[in-house]
Order: structure tokens, then sequence, then C-alpha cells
């Protein structure tokens, strides 16, 4: 079961990176940088602070707390990232750190007790509290993404008015076919 969850986690956070990446593609370095008003973060800044969290959540998972004394969350949110070239390097580190992370869990940690901010958790429970708060910001990415581009937005999964045909293809391959990361175009 350990390794099935391991599995399944790695295959859903590989879909969220990829849902950024795909968004990426479509945008405008100028894009990249906007922000609808002065309180809003823009797609640099939410990729920093991704990776700021991924760095310090995830490397020495095992033996020291997850807020690292290094990190200046604060600065996540400054518009320091400049370039398309800066937010990749960012957004690359950050989930590299976390995979390597995730491959590096066994059946001897797997029990191991990891903590956040002084809070202990699982090892389950420290990686689905990281699934959710990562795939809030992709989400925010797509969205922003999505409002950039308007009607020359390519949707990422079912564009609207497509659901009938979409259902159509998947149910015609025959039953339990495919990976729901098959779905991202």
């Amino acid at each position: 079961m350990q390794e099935s969850y391991l599995q399944s986690v790695l295959k859903q956070f590989e879909y969220y990176k990829t849902l950024g990446e795909k968004t990426f593609e479509q945008l405008s370095d100028e894009d990249l940088f906007w922000n609808y008003n002065k309180e809003s973060n823009s797609i640099a800044v939410i990729v920093n602070h991704l990776s700021g969290n991924m760095k310090s959540r995830w490397t020495d998972f095992l033996t020291a707390d997850g807020e690292k004394s290094w990190r200046n969350r604060d600065m996540e949110f400054e518009e320091i990232l400049n370039t398309r070239k800066d937010i990749s390097t960012k957004w690359n580190e950050g989930w590299d750190i976390l995979f390597s992370a995730l491959r590096s869990i066994n059946a001897e940690n797997f029990n191991s007790k990891i903590f956040i901010r002084n809070q202990e958790h699982t090892i389950p429970e420290a990686i689905n509290r990281q699934m959710m708060h990562y795939a809030y910001h992709v989400g925010q990415i797509v969205y922003i993404g999505r409002m950039a581009k308007g009607d020359h937005w390519k949707s990422l999964s079912i564009p609207k008015g497509d659901s009938q045909a979409f259902n159509k293809k998947k149910f015609d391959q025959g039953t339990h076919k495919g990976h729901f990361t098959d779905d991202i175009k």
C-alpha cells in the first residue's frame, strides 16, 4: 500500500507540474509578470513562493523541520524574478527537490514522523498537505494564464461545450483505459 500511495502522489505532483508548464507555454513574457492589482500576485511571484516552499519543506525533511531558518517567506512574495528563464529555473529547482525527497521515501522511513512549523505529521499527512497547497497555487497560475489569454486560451482539460465529445472518445476506448494525466492536452 505504501508503494502504491507513493506512486499515486508522484503522478499527482507530475500532473500539477505539467499544468503549470502547459500554462507557461501559452503565455508571453509580459503575461508571466502581470498582476490584477497591487495586492494580487503575478505568476512569477507564485512560482517564487512555490519554489521557496518546496525547498523549505522537502530539504532534509526526515531530519529537520519543514520551515527552515534560512527561508525568507516574505521575500517570496516580492517581484524578484525578472525573466522567463528565472521563472523556469525557480520552478524546476523546487519540483526537483520535491521529487527527489518523494523518491527517497521507502518502507524503512515511511512511518517516520516529520515536522512542519513544529507540528508533527506522518509522511502521508505532510505529502497531502503540500499537494493541496501546490494544487491551489497551480490553479492560480492556470487561472491567471486563462485571463491573460482570453479567447486565445487553449484548454488544458475539456474545453467548454466539448464534454459530450470528450466522454464519447474516452468511452469508445473501452473500459479502464488510460490515466487521468492523459487528459492534459
